[in-house]
């Protein structure tokens, strides 16, 4: 670490030394944080396995404390051409070796999260953006249900006027990931390397008035037959906001990757599949002081390959089900501006599945969600917690249905502001596909969060989040939130789960923790 910082130091020492004769102009800004937390965000506090002994759900610690570091440099030659690049140093848990945070305070924690290069065609509004990047799809209500995250691509901007605009990328996640020899997954027998990229390709059309605003968008993608074939794409060992796919069906729900009722997943002969996504999200501003915001999406990814699945755990009953998916989603934001805060209300409703798994899925699919309509369940505040229990829950609403109210931004004491939600969930997905799954697996996310816990017609959970914000200082933020969720997923309905002397006892769930921000 502090090699790196000598080399980085006197790089930008170096370029900075020559900018008068190259003309060029850096600039370096970037993020501490220092968090500090604690949560138990099990749903179950103890269940049973096949030999009916008892287990604890929650077996990690209660208590983290973290920090991180980001670091950008820009240099720009003009406003026509320029470069970017951002060191992700950490996140480090303090006391934890693997991450340079024992004593002793070495490891390899520097990353690369974004690095790109600005060019425009002279004498035109065309400006192209070309490396790793983070981008979003366009949302309104809530964040993005779709897309949002960093990645490789080429992205495109031309400007017909004040009011219209045409923006085109192509973002390539996934490409030579997959290694045959290691896969853990059947495949079909193809070298390492082969058919395992995933591109995708969108147009966009932002049009912005004095009294609204929409912006319609259109996705196609192909994923390759082995994209997804590779341990940490299915296991969903991605961590720290790196993708989490939700592409296929039943990954949470079913328990993949805990070596449980399902088996020869994902062989298919079709080289390549498609998917398909459209967005309409919509700002109305004409009725001032009310705030109108409006979000459609629909998804649809192609079938790559089939699964078997157990039924109530039963050998001679055994479903081939369809990693098919396709659903849609709409969700709504609308607030009222108060000099003292914004009052607002907010909901979705969500396609679930129809309890046939030989049709596939019907919850929308995604490539990396992150909805923020709420703080703990969403990501509606810090998304970078101090440890990995601790971060949101469901960033991508598939299957569920939600409403709620909320007081945001709050401020009755200088420099110090309040956001209080108050929103219940709940499920849209079919009661009947229980007994393909394992509750302590449906209810606690193995996808990294992005989407969980599975939530049936016959479910409910009721959310409460306060954020508070002091800033100190002009640069410097305290960041204190509270989280509690009331558990009301039905225990007649998950009773019934494909391990029939599967019991468990389940629990309400809570996070609190505060972070220290210095932006420079």
């Amino acid at each position: 670490m502090k090699r790196f910082f000598a080399l980085f130091l006197a790089a930008v020492l170096t370029c900075s030394a020559a900018s008068p004769a190259s003309a060029i102009d850096f600039s370096v800004k970037g993020q501490w944080n220092m968090g500090f937390g604690a949560a138990d965000t099990k749903f179950t506090s103890r269940y049973r396995d096949s030999e009916r002994r008892r287990h604890k759900s929650n077996n990690t610690d209660t208590f983290a404390a973290r920090q991180r570091l980001l670091l950008q440099l820009d240099a720009a030659i003009s406003e026509n051409l320029s470069g970017t690049v951002m060191f992700h140093i950490g996140p480090q848990k303090w006391g934890y070796a693997g991450q340079g945070g024992a004593l002793g305070a070495d490891g390899s924690m520097v990353k690369v999260r974004q690095a790109y290069i600005d060019w425009a065609i002279p004498d035109t509004t065309i400006r192209t953006r070309m490396g790793i990047q983070n981008f979003a799809m366009p949302y309104a209500a809530g964040g993005s249900a779709v897309f949002d995250l960093r990645g490789a691509a080429v992205n495109t901007h031309l400007d017909f006027n004040d009011n219209i605009g045409l923006t085109a990328f192509w973002f390539r996640p996934f490409n030579d990931n997959y290694d045959s020899s290691a896969s853990v997954y059947e495949d079909n027998g193809d070298p390492s390397g082969y058919l395992d990229n995933m591109d995708l390709f969108s147009l966009i059309l932002p049009m912005n008035f004095e009294s609204i605003s929409l912006t319609p968008w259109v996705m196609y993608g192909i994923q390759g037959r082995n994209t997804g074939n590779f341990a940490s794409y299915k296991y969903s060992g991605l961590a720290d906001g790196a993708p989490a796919i939700t592409l296929t069906p039943y990954l949470n729900a079913l328990g993949q990757g805990g070596g449980l009722n399902v088996s020869r997943y994902g062989s298919t002969s079709k080289t390549y599949g498609s998917m398909f996504w459209a967005g309409l999200p919509v700002k109305i501003r004409s009725f001032d002081p009310w705030n109108i915001e409006l979000d459609l999406n629909y998804g649809y990814v192609e079938e790559m390959g089939k699964f078997d699945v157990l039924t109530r755990n039963d050998p001679n009953d055994i479903r081939r089900g369809s990693t098919q998916r396709q659903g849609w989603l709409v969700k709504a934001l609308i607030g009222y501006n108060l000099d003292w805060g914004t009052p607002g209300i907010f909901g979705w409703y969500a396609s679930g599945d129809d309890g046939n798994i030989k049709n596939g899925s019907e919850r929308m699919p995604s490539v990396c969600p992150y909805t923020f309509l709420t703080s703990f369940m969403g990501d509606g505040n810090l998304a970078w917690g101090p440890g990995g229990d601790f971060l949101d829950l469901n960033d991508s609403l598939a299957g569920t249905w939600g409403a709620g109210l909320q007081l945001a931004d709050i401020s009755f004491t200088e420099k110090l502001t309040h956001t209080l939600r108050v929103a219940y969930w709940g499920g849209t997905n079919s009661p009947a596909m229980v007994k393909y799954m394992d509750t302590a697996y449906a209810w606690e996310s193995t996808n990294n969060h992005f989407e969980g816990p599975y939530m049936t017609s016959n479910d409910g959970l009721l959310e409460f989040n306060l954020v508070n914000i002091y800033k100190m200082y002009e640069n410097f933020n305290i960041n204190v939130e509270l989280g509690y969720i009331a558990n009301f997923m039905d225990d007649n309905t998950w009773k019934k789960n494909y391990r029939d002397f599967g019991s468990y006892d389940k629990q309400d769930i809570w996070k609190m923790q505060i972070i220290f921000t210095y932006s420079f």
